[in-house]
């Protein structure tokens, strides 16, 4: 072969080796992507997406193609974009119903503020998942960032957060160092929320955060003071706890312990430490073990620092304790709110005991519930014709009822016009969990904000920091009437005085046990102020 072909091969096959090495580089290199916005990272899709992308859950799929046709109704309209910000993938079958509830909430909610309100800026809604425990919020929260600063995309706005941990409160403040603004719609931990100071004085720790949902510590305070006004003051009391880190549980702990006890001392404090939110680990050993000392103890009532699934492992491990002629009440916070839908008629049997009668009954603060303002309007009515010995007019029953049914009326008749309109969502929304609800008055906080920021010309947007300036604004006359309730923020953004549904798991006689609504509790230990006219603090 002459030399110069010798060359000529060389040179080709070198060529086709880099090349295919350069090809073999670029396809290795390049990222696993599960949709627009979305890519895969440790088995899970991350990132950000309003185009009906279910981030391979199935069951929120109906619900989040209905969010895309709502955004690309309102394309061409001024509009801004409001991220809902959760983990939206899971093994277990229960957390993907919630985050099914979470969804049908934020697309209703988004229709509301589109629809209801009317004027603009209508709301974009797309779906930022941070993954498992928010083990990802950094790259997402790089997205949203890069959102909030795009003239395209204009995000004003992050909301979801639904889980209180020390990933969450690093998502929280980074995105509101950079004056994102932030509605808390599900989170109760003590450390994701501003402080506020005398006569709204304190700096805030997170700019532009706000909250529709009350902390832990108000939580605690509302359950402690609708107790005692129902004579229950004389209990004796053990607080069970989990020692795993987590922002939920320790400030939970923190706020049952603080409660003043009028009754007679109850046992020591009892930890357990439980492996994540959602594995049980050795809790079950534990909890026998936590069981047995309560039975040898004097106490009744258990106040309940931990996850729902330890709440439930602990719940029929009580109820297995052959403590002779005891019923035990646990009292636990907001995130029991998931404990029925993972209850089974097993479950429930051995919550009654064999002769048939309750050894268990769960108390817990939920954030929302359907039953509230017309079991409350009725009692209130009843209290009414006693005294005055008449019917009250129209316009006597006291807003902090009255105001909150009409929104629940009218979510109920949206959900009804959307259902009869083919819209799929997965499942008609069921409102006993709180979470459609709470999720829902977030959005319907979020657009009310959008609305009294905008100016007389809709072809302008609002700003990042004149939509978190607006928060403190939304109270007195601009309440917004919330469905969980009268929602009226702080200067530092909290919803001041905002009750809790008090709600027992009761497990019955027979079949599947019943979710009641027993009272609302109040943290100021009374209603709201008329007209939720915020009252001043003082030092």
């Amino acid at each position: 072969m002459p030399r110069w072909r010798k060359i000529l091969y060389t040179l080709l096959v070198t060529a086709a080796v880099v090349a295919g090495s350069l090809f073999g580089w670029s396809v290795l290199s390049r990222p696993d992507t599960c949709a627009e916005g979305v890519e895969r990272i440790d088995g899970e899709c991350i990132g950000v997406n309003g185009a009906g992308y279910d981030f391979g859950t199935p069951e929120i799929g109906d619900v989040a193609r209905a969010i895309a046709q709502e955004n690309e109704k309102i394309d061409g309209q001024p509009h801004v974009t409001v991220a809902m910000m959760l983990p939206l993938h899971s093994d277990v079958a229960a957390a993907r119903r919630e985050m099914r509830s979470d969804l049908q909430g934020a697309y209703l909610g988004q229709l509301q503020a589109n629809e209801g309100e009317g004027e603009p800026p209508k709301i974009r809604l797309v779906l930022a998942s941070p993954g498992r425990d928010y083990d990802h919020q950094s790259d997402v929260v790089d997205t949203l960032l890069r959102m909030a600063d795009s003239p395209k995309d204009r995000l004003r706005a992050v909301t979801g957060l639904n889980l209180s941990l020390a990933a969450t409160e690093d998502a929280v403040r980074r995105l509101t160092d950079h004056r994102v603004p932030v509605l808390a719609s599900r989170i109760t931990g003590d450390r994701i929320a501003n402080e506020d100071g005398a006569d709204g004085m304190a700096k805030p720790q997170f700019p532009g955060l706000a909250r529709i949902i009350p902390t832990n510590h108000d939580v605690a305070q509302a359950l402690a003071n609708f107790n005692g006004a129902q004579g229950r003051e004389n209990r004796r009391t053990v607080l069970v706890y989990d020692r795993r880190p987590d922002s939920y549980d320790e400030s939970l702990a923190k706020a049952f312990s603080g409660i003043k006890e009028t009754g007679p001392p109850g046992p020591d404090a009892m930890p357990f430490t439980s492996p994540a939110i959602d594995e049980p680990g050795s809790t079950g050993n534990q909890f026998t073990q936590i069981a047995n000392n309560i039975c040898d103890s004097e106490a009744d009532t258990v106040y309940f620092a931990g996850r729902t699934l330890h709440l439930r492992l602990f719940a029929l491990k009580l109820a297995q304790m052959d403590c002779t002629n005891r019923h035990y009440t646990i009292i636990s916070g907001s995130d029991a709110a998931s404990l029925r839908q993972n209850m089974t008629e097993q479950d429930w049997a051995q919550l009654r005991g064999a002769d048939g009668k309750a050894k268990v009954t769960v108390q817990y603060a939920a954030p929302a519930h359907p039953d509230a303002w017309t079991t409350e309007l009725a009692a209130w009515t009843k209290r009414f014709v006693a005294t005055h010995h008449r019917r009250p007019t129209e316009d006597e029953p006291p807003p902090y009822l009255t105001e909150p049914k009409a929104a629940l009326d009218n979510l109920n008749k949206l959900i009804q016009t959307t259902l009869h309109q083919g819209t799929k969502l997965g499942s008609t929304p069921n409102l006993e969990d709180s979470r459609t609800m709470l999720v829902y008055d977030g959005l319907v906080t979020i657009g009310t904000a959008l609305h009294q920021v905008q100016s007389g010309d809709a072809s302008t947007v609002p700003g990042l920091e004149d939509v978190g300036a607006e928060w403190p604004q939304l109270q007195s006359r601009h309440r917004v009437q919330g469905t969980s309730g009268l929602i009226c923020l702080t200067s530092g953004g909290n919803p001041y005085d905002k009750p809790v549904a008090v709600v027992e798991l009761d497990p019955g006689r027979q079949g599947p046990g019943k979710l009641q609504f027993v009272g609302l509790g109040w943290p100021t230990g009374q209603e709201q102020p008329k007209n939720c006219v915020i009252p001043s603090r003082t030092p």
